[in-house]
């Protein structure tokens, strides 16, 4: 696992550079990952937008800050991502604005469709749902844990509307769109800040 999490790590990115390269091939007509698709285009464009009003307007409440500046260990926080997923144009601007906000925690995106092998360690139901983030201990790289690739709200929304009419269509997408903007990034703050807050949980007690 330790080889594996190197090798996407000397291949990551940092949130601009993740940005740059989304908005590069997008130029060309193009998308990250290994499919390219009139469908997957369409949602990059759509992404772009998304990510561009969220780094303007994307705020941590105070209990998020709070929770982060109590962190006292250093993390890598990689994430797999890819430009034309809807999930990761509302999620990972907010995870950008985290890391900012903790001198401990430095954030890296890995493009899923290049590191299959470490996708496979982090499906969800079998599926290789994206973002996902993995919280790495800094001067190891053990594993401490992973979120992803919804917020509890959002993944019930989910799996309510599949259950009830048995395909994730366009009004299921619709509705997952707007929940994430009447939520405001709230959901993913909590919990991502409470599963760091349980990965501290060692240190602080020793201290």
């Amino acid at each position: 696992m330790k080889t594996i999490i190197e090798r996407a790590l000397q291949s990551s990115y940092t949130y601009t550079e993740y940005r740059n390269i989304v908005s590069q091939l997008l130029a060309q007509g193009k998308v990250t990952g290994h499919e390219q698709t009139a469908d997957l285009l369409h949602y990059t464009e759509l992404n772009e937008v998304r990510m561009n009003r969220l780094d303007k307007t994307m705020q941590l409440t105070d209990s998020a800050l709070g929770k982060l500046q109590k962190l006292q260990q250093s993390y890598i926080w990689l994430v797999l991502s890819e430009g034309w997923c809807g999930d990761a144009a509302q999620l990972v601007p907010i995870m950008d604005k985290m890391a900012q906000a903790s001198s401990q925690i430095e954030l890296k995106i890995a493009l899923r469709d290049d590191h299959d092998d470490l996708m496979q360690h982090f499906l969800t139901n079998g599926s290789k749902s994206i973002p996902k983030l993995i919280v790495l201990k800094a001067d190891t790289l053990e594993v401490l844990a992973s979120w992803g690739p919804r917020p509890a709200g959002a993944a019930k929304l989910i799996t309510d509307y599949k259950a009830q009419h048995g395909v994730v269509d366009q009004t299921a997408k619709t509705e997952l769109q707007l929940w994430y903007l009447h939520d405001k990034g709230i959901s993913t703050q909590e919990e991502i800040t409470d599963l760091m807050l349980h990965c501290a949980q060692p240190s602080l007690q020793t201290r």
